[in-house]
């Protein structure tokens, strides 16, 4: 699905509005379409002389985010009571007011707490490039409908991986950007102190355009920096030039299949990648952010878990009663250990400027999967599918998740993703290699065949 820019905002709403109505009943992206605001807002951005970067681009964006008039589902049951949002999450706003044209509210996991999009509320979304598999979450919806064509552009969530996972397993490009980077200001919150938002895209000049219009301060998230806008767009075309790139090892080979290690050794020859980088205890920072993630994920819901128990999905609402039980201690001593994990990995990136990893431990397992076996262990599906981004996300890096194909031998018509990894506020590292992979075709989103 093209979008160019000479076509009017009104004709590109309305052939995302078709391609949703073709393809959604098979993929189930969407828990919103809103048509109406859609055309209303197109007309005005085709009565306006300026000239605006985004231009009629259609998005949507993963439920979680407010929208004006609408529930705030975060992907739950308990959230159809709230009041509909009195204005829209202020990224929503940002993207519109570069010209982009809001069509709808996205499937996710409930309330964030997942990586497979397997939600019992609203139904699975369904991986557009294989039906029978899983999408990735929790921004599951997210980047099915750019790999489905339904939308050049959406926005997800990423506290442990819910951008990279879905970008992976469905073939986009996403970015999570750095802890503090882009405000949270509208969207509802899953933990606090490892919760990220930022873009997927079809391409990656689109992810560095919705990127650029995203940032700027914002007074009212306090855990946003009051960085300055720092555009990329244009230092894309800068490519790899004086780069030091290397590749993740230990842990990031260890946990991942065939398929996940052979993507990352076609992204490092592509890259002229040879120097092999080993971050320290990556185990325990991963068990750190799951601590974290679990506690703070909890203390967030106890008053619905005292209340409306079984409107939890029942695998979130356990995780949850479980984080509730966590010692005090043991959250502090989890914090601890990821900030000496920050300290070592800052280190190292006086070395190096950008490190490759896989961004998922294999391409998407079937719906329903239970198990699965990696290092010769057999682990749970749906937590495992974050194994290589969690710690990554623990310490706030910025990452871009580049897409491959054929790398599965089982399976050549699946894509897995890439991770593209920067120390903080250095997004336009992520995007140059990002970049570069896609003009030299290492790297590419090929719309999925309706």
């Amino acid at each position: 699905m093209s979008h160019p820019a000479a076509e009017s905002a009104a004709a590109q709403v309305e052939a995302a509005l078709a391609r949703i109505a073709a393809t959604d009943g098979r993929v189930n992206a969407f828990t919103a379409v809103l048509a109406d605001r859609a055309r209303a807002r197109a007309a005005a951005v085709d009565a306006d002389a300026r000239a605006l970067p985004l231009r009629g681009l259609p998005f949507a964006v993963k439920n979680l985010f407010d929208l004006q008039g609408l529930a705030t589902l975060a992907g739950s049951r308990i959230e159809r009571d709230a009041a509909p949002a009195a204005r829209d999450a202020v990224l929503v706003r940002r993207l519109e007011a570069a010209g982009a044209v809001c069509v709808g509210a996205l499937n996710m996991d409930e309330y964030a707490y997942g990586f497979t999009t397997e939600n019992s509320h609203h139904g699975p979304t369904r991986n557009p490039h294989d039906t029978a598999r899983i999408s990735g979450g929790s921004s599951g919806g997210s980047a099915a409908a750019v790999a489905a064509g339904q939308v050049p552009l959406t926005l997800g969530s990423d506290t442990n991986g819910s951008i990279r996972v879905p970008a992976s397993l469905c073939g986009v490009f996403g970015l999570k950007p750095s802890f503090g980077r882009l405000p949270r200001t509208g969207s509802y919150p899953f933990v606090a102190s490892l919760d990220h938002l930022g873009p997927f895209a079809h391409d990656v000049a689109t992810l560095a355009a919705a990127y650029d219009a995203l940032q700027g301060p914002d007074a009212e998230d306090p855990a946003q920096v009051p960085r300055p806008p720092e555009p990329t767009q244009p230092q894309l075309a800068r490519g790899t030039e004086g780069l030091r790139i290397g590749v993740l090892g230990g842990w990031f080979q260890a946990m991942a299949l065939p398929a996940a290690r052979e993507a990352v050794a076609r992204v490092a020859a592509a890259l002229g990648a040879t120097q092999t980088v080993l971050w320290p205890e990556v185990d325990r920072a991963r068990t750190a952010a799951f601590i974290i993630t679990n506690a703070e994920g909890a203390a967030l819901h106890l008053a619905d878990l005292r209340r409306r128990a079984d409107d939890f999905d029942p695998l979130t609402r356990d995780r949850f009663l479980a984080g509730a039980l966590l010692p005090a201690a043991w959250v502090q001593q989890s914090q601890r250990v990821r900030h000496w994990f920050a300290r070592q990995v800052a280190a190292q990136f006086a070395e190096v400027d950008v490190l490759i990893a896989p961004a998922t431990p294999c391409t998407a397992p079937a719906i329903g999967t239970e198990w699965l076996e990696i290092a010769g262990q057999k682990m749970p599906a749906r937590a495992s599918m974050g194994l290589l981004t969690q710690p990554v996300s623990a310490i706030g890096l910025p990452v871009a998740t580049v897409p491959l194909w054929g790398c599965d031998a089982a399976a050549p018509h699946l894509p897995i993703g890439v991770q593209l990894i920067a120390a903080p506020w250095r997004e336009d590292l992520c995007l140059r290699v990002a970049h570069a992979l896609e003009s030299a075709g290492v790297v590419k989103a090929p719309v999925a065949a309706a």
